[in-house]
């Protein structure tokens, strides 16, 4: 039975490998600009792919609009009735 050859380590992306790059991609939810950037700047270990794109999340999370002082409802402080 002839079987596929394994070529190259596991921990490490075979650009050329067109399965391979799209399973990461998918893991990693990037395109793919953002993998080759990856793989320029953390080289092509699996595991400094991931860390670096973690990082970059982390780095890039939107920041949340804050409305301006008129949409936001002024708020009424209530103050309980003494018990008699």
């Amino acid at each position: 039975m002839p079987r596929r050859q394994f070529t190259g380590a596991r921990n490490k992306l075979d650009l050329n490998d067109r399965v391979q790059v799209r399973i990461v991609r998918k893991r990693l939810k990037i395109s793919n600009e953002q993998l080759s950037s990856l793989v320029r700047t953390a080289g092509n270990s699996i595991a400094a792919l991931n860390k670096e794109a973690s990082s970059r999340r982390r780095l890039s999370l939107p920041a949340a609009p804050i409305p301006p002082a008129e949409d936001v409802a002024p708020v009424k402080e209530v103050v309980p009735k003494p018990l008699s």
